[in-house]
C-alpha cells in the first residue's frame, strides 16, 4: 500500500459538463507532463470497445500520453508495459465479469492489476473502475446483467466505495434511498466501512496519504466502536481519510 497511487473518480461527467471534463485537472496533476503508456482497460463497456478508445482520447487530448487499448488476447502484454493503468466506468458487473478467466480466457487480469499498482504503477478508474477498487462490488448501484466470477475485486483499498452516491428519494417512490441501501449491506457486512463519492468527487491516494476531493461532501459509513452498528458522517473536500487505510 505504501508506493501505491491512485485516483478514483466517481464518475465520467458532472453535471451537464462533458465527458471526463471535471476530472481533467485531477488527471493532469496526478500524472504530471511526462509522456506516459497508459493502458486503458473497457471491459464495463458493452458497447464497441474502439468507439469508447476514442471517446477517451478525445477527452485527454491535449495530453501527451499515449493510450493503448486493453483486449483479451493482448492485455497481460499492454498492462505490464504500461506506465499507467486507466480503468473506464460503464457496468461493474460486465467489468468484473471480464477481469476474470473466462471460456477460453484464461488470463486472470485481476492478479495482473493488482501486481502492477502494488509495484507503484499509477491506477486512475472513474464509476465502475473506481468501484472495484475495494475488496469487493458489493456496493455497486448497476444492475447484474452478466454474473462474474466472483464478487471479489480488486482490493487496493480495504474499504468499500459507492460511485455516484446521491440519496435524495423522489415524491411517491417506495424504493430504498441509497443510504438505506448501504445500510443493508452494512447490517449483512458488520465490520466494514463504505466511501459514498457524490458526481463530481474523487479519492487521491498518494504517499500514503488518502484525501476526499470534491465540491459536494461524500459521506462515509464507518463500524460504531462503541457499540453494535455503524455511523455515517459527510466527508468534505480536502478531508483526510489515511486512517481508512
Amino acid at each position: 500500500m505504501s508506493s501505491n497511487r491512485i485516483l478514483a473518480i466517481s464518475s465520467s461527467r458532472a453535471g451537464n459538463t462533458g465527458y471526463l471534463e471535471t476530472a481533467l485537472p485531477l488527471i493532469k496533476s496526478f500524472l504530471g507532463n511526462e509522456k506516459l503508456e497508459v493502458a486503458f482497460i473497457p471491459f464495463a463497456s458493452v458497447g464497441n470497445y474502439d468507439e469508447y478508445l476514442s471517446r477517451v482520447k478525445e477527452a485527454l487530448k491535449t495530453f501527451p500520453h499515449y493510450i493503448n487499448l486493453v483486449l483479451p488476447d493482448n492485455g497481460k502484454t499492454v498492462i505490464e508495459k504500461c506506465d499507467c493503468i486507466m480503468v473506464g466506468g460503464g457496468n461493474t458487473f460486465k467489468l468484473l465479469h471480464d477481469l476474470y478467466p473466462t471460456g477460453q480466457m484464461q488470463l486472470n487480469f485481476i492478479d495482473v492489476i493488482r501486481k502492477k499498482v502494488d509495484a507503484g504503477t499509477p491506477y486512475i478508474g472513474w464509476s465502475a473502475g473506481a468501484n472495484i477498487l475495494g475488496p469487493t462490488i458489493s456496493t455497486t448501484n448497476d444492475m447484474p446483467i452478466i454474473e462474474p466470477k466472483s464478487f471479489n475485486a480488486l482490493g487496493l483499498f480495504p474499504f468499500q466505495i459507492n460511485p455516484h452516491y446521491f440519496n435524495q428519494k423522489a415524491e411517491g417512490f417506495n424504493g430504498e434511498t441509497r443510504d438505506q441501501r448501504l445500510e443493508e449491506f452494512l447490517k449483512l457486512n458488520s465490520g466494514n466501512s463504505v466511501v459514498g463519492l457524490p458526481e463530481g468527487s474523487s479519492l487521491l491516494l498518494e504517499n500514503e496519504s488518502l484525501k476526499f476531493i470534491g465540491i459536494n461532501s461524500g459521506v462515509l459509513f464507518q463500524p460504531n466502536e462503541n457499540e453494535e452498528g455503524f455511523v455515517r458522517k459527510e466527508i468534505d473536500d480536502g478531508e483526510d481519510l489515511s486512517n481508512l487505510l
